[in-house]
C-alpha cells in the first residue's frame, strides 16, 4: 500500500466504481500494482475504505428496493447480461493483457481465463430466460404457488489468480436472479477489475446495481459483517472460508464458499500414458499451479510408477519458464512474493519429510527478477506428508504409489479436501466405479478442465454450495410458498 502520488503510468486509476458510476474514493491511500515478472510497480489505484463499502451497500439496497429493478422481468435481466457480455467481448485482448501484467499468467492462459468469464455470463443470460421462477403444485389443501425470489443484496469476494473468470461466477447469477451485488476482488490484481467497471458503465448498468471495490482483507470483513448484505459468495482459501462462514453465521447470512483443494489424479494400470502425461502436466501446473482444483497428487500403480515419474519429469523439465508476455512461455511467475515464499517453504518441507525431488526444486537460472519457481516434481511421497495433505498453490506435484484400485481410492479420499479429481483408464466400468467412490465435487475421466455451465464446488473443507449452472443460480434465490385458503378474490 502506498500514500505516495500516483506513478506517471497511464494505468493509474483514481476513482472507484460504486453503484454503477465512477466515484471519487472517500480516502486518499492507494495500492501499488506490481508486475510479478519484473517486480516493478506498474500502477497505483485507490484503496477503498469502509465508507466506500457502506456507500456501495446502500446503493445496492436502494436498487433492490426500487420498482425499476424489482419489476424488471427475467428477460430484462438477461438483456442486461447480454449488454455486459457485448462490452466485455470488445475488450478481450485488453482484459487478457492486463491479467498477464498483474498476475504473471502466460498470455495464452490469461486469454483462456478471460474467455471463461465470457462463457459464464453467456450461459447465465440463457438460463435467466429459460429458468422457471414459479410453479403451481398440488398440496393436501389444494394448489399452492411456489416462487423463487432474489435473496437480496449480494457480496462477491474473489482471489487474485483468475480475476474475471472467478468474478463472473458471482456477477452473472446474481444479476440473473435479480440481486444487486457488491464485488470485492483482490487488490493485488485490480486492473482487470477496472476494465470490467468501464464495461459495466458502457453497458448501462442500472443505478446502484453493481459496485466493484478491489480491496484488502479488512474491507472484506467489513462487508461480510454489514447488516444489509444478505448473501455472500467467496472463492478463496479454506482459512478464509472458515472466517467468512463464521462471521456470516452470526447473522444467518447466506453463503456459497468455493475453497481449496488437493486434487488427486488416479492413473490406472491400463491408462494411455501418451495421452495421460500431458494432461497431468497441464492439470497440475497451469497458472503455475495457482489453481484451486489443480491435480497436485499423482497416484500411480507400482507397475507404472517408474515410467510415469520418468515421463512426467522429462515433460516438466522441458517447460519454458519466463516472460509471461512471450507466447512460447509455459510457466510464468507466482503472482505474489509471499506466495513464492510459501511454495519454497513447502519444497523445503518435502525434502525434510524424506520425499525426493526428481526435477526442479529451486528458482530458474537466469531469472534474477520476478517471483519464479521451477516446476517441481516430488517422488517417494507418503500420504501422511504435509506436501501430500496441504494445499501448496504452486508448481509442485507429488507422486504417490498405490497397491491396488481400492488403495488408490482410499489415498484419494484421505484428504480434508474434496474439490476435484481425475481418473485415467481405458476401461469405462473402472472409470465409473472410481468416479462413484471418490469424494469430490467434480470427477473427470481421462481429462482435466472446468465445466463452466455446470455446478462446481467441493466436499468437506473444499466448500459449501455450488457455483455454475442452475445450482449456482439457486444460491441467489429464496423459496417462498403461497397458499390461497379461499378468502382472496
Amino acid at each position: 500500500m502506498s500514500t505516495a502520488t500516483a506513478t506517471p503510468a497511464s494505468l493509474d486509476r483514481h476513482q472507484l466504481f460504486i453503484g454503477g458510476a465512477w466515484t471519487a474514493p472517500a480516502g486518499d491511500e492507494r495500492f501499488e500494482v506490481v508486475n510479478p515478472a519484473t517486480e516493478e510497480v506498474v500502477a497505483t489505484v485507490p484503496r477503498p475504505t469502509a465508507a466506500d463499502a457502506d456507500k456501495a451497500v446502500a446503493a445496492a439496497k436502494a436498487a433492490f428496493e426500487s420498482a425499476a429493478w424489482r419489476d424488471l422481468d427475467q428477460n430484462g435481466r438477461a438483456d442486461l447480461l447480454d449488454r455486459i457480455l457485448a462490452e466485455l467481448e470488445g475488450r478481450v485482448d485488453r482484459l487478457a493483457e492486463l491479467a498477464t501484467l498483474e498476475t504473471g499468467a502466460p498470455v495464452a492462459m490469461s486469454g483462456a481465463l478471460t474467455q471463461v468469464g465470457l462463457i459464464v455470463i453467456r450461459e447465465y443470460a440463457k438460463l435467466a430466460r429459460a429458468y422457471s421462477f414459479a410453479e403451481t403444485r398440488e398440496a393436501l389443501g389444494g394448489p399452492v404457488r411456489v416462487t423463487e425470489e432474489p435473496v437480496g443484496v449480494s457480496l462477491g469476494i474473489t482471489p487474485w489468480n483468475a480475476p474475471l473468470g472467478a468474478l463472473a461466477f458471482m456477477l452473472a447469477p446474481a444479476l440473473a436472479a435479480g440481486c444487486p451485488i457488491v464485488l470485492k476482488p483482490a487488490h493485488e490484481a485490480p486492473l482487470t477489475m477496472y476494465e470490467l467497471g468501464d464495461a459495466l458503465a458502457a453497458a448501462g448498468v442500472p443505478e446502484g446495481l453493481v459496485s466493484v471495490l478491489p480491496g484488502d482483507r479488512e474491507l472484506g470483513e467489513h462487508l461480510v459483517t454489514h447488516p444489509d448484505v444478505d448473501k455472500i459468495a467467496l472463492t478463496g482459501s479454506t482459512v478464509a472460508g472458515r472466517r467468512v462462514g463464521a462471521l456470516a453465521a452470526e447473522r444467518m447470512a447466506r453463503v456459497t464458499l468455493e475453497l481449496g483443494g488437493k486434487s488427486p489424479a488416479i492413473v490406472c494400470e491400463d491408462a494411455d500414458l501418451d495421452a495421460t502425461v500431458p494432461v497431468l502436466r497441464a492439470g497440475g501446473l497451469g497458472l503455475s499451479g495457482q489453481v484451486c482444483f489443480a491435480l497436485t497428487r499423482i497416484l500411480v500403480p507400482a507397475s507404472l510408477h517408474d515410467e510415469v515419474v520418468e515421463r512426467l519429469a522429462a515433460s516438466m523439465a522441458a517447460m519454458k519458464v519466463g516472460d509471461p508476455t512471450d507466447p512460447a512461455t509455459d510457466l510464468g511467475p507466482l503472482t505474489l512474493e509471499r506466495q513464492r515464499d510459501r511454495v519454497e517453504s513447502y519444497i523445503a518441507v518435502g525434502r525434510e519429510e524424506g520425499a525426493r525431488v526428481v526435477t526442479g526444486g529451486g528458482r530458474p537460472a537466469g531469472l534474477d527478477r520476478g517471483w519464479f519457481v521451477e516446476p517441481t516434481l516430488f517422488d517417494r511421497v507418503e500420504r501422511s506428508m504435509r506436501i501430500a495433505q496441504e494445499e501448496i498453490f504452486g508448481p509442485v506435484l507429488a507422486v504417490l504409489a498405490y497397491d491396488d484400485l481400492e488403495d488408490a481410492i482410499a489415498i484419494a479420499n484421505d484428504s480434508d479436501y474434496g474439490l476435484y479429481a481425475s481418473v485415467f483408464t481405458t476401461d469405462a466400468e473402472r472409470a465409473a466405479h472410481v468416479a462413484r467412490r471418490v469424494r469430490a465435487g467434480q470427477v473427470h475421466l481421462n481429462g482435466f478442465g472446468g465445466c463452466t455451465g455446470q455446478p462446481f464446488g467441493g466436499f468437506k473443507c473444499s466448500g459449501v454450495g455450488r457455483k455454475g449452472g442452475p445450482e449456482g443460480l439457486g444460491a441467489y434465490l429464496e423459496t417462498k410458498l403461497i397458499e390461497d385458503h379461499g378468502g382472496a378474490r
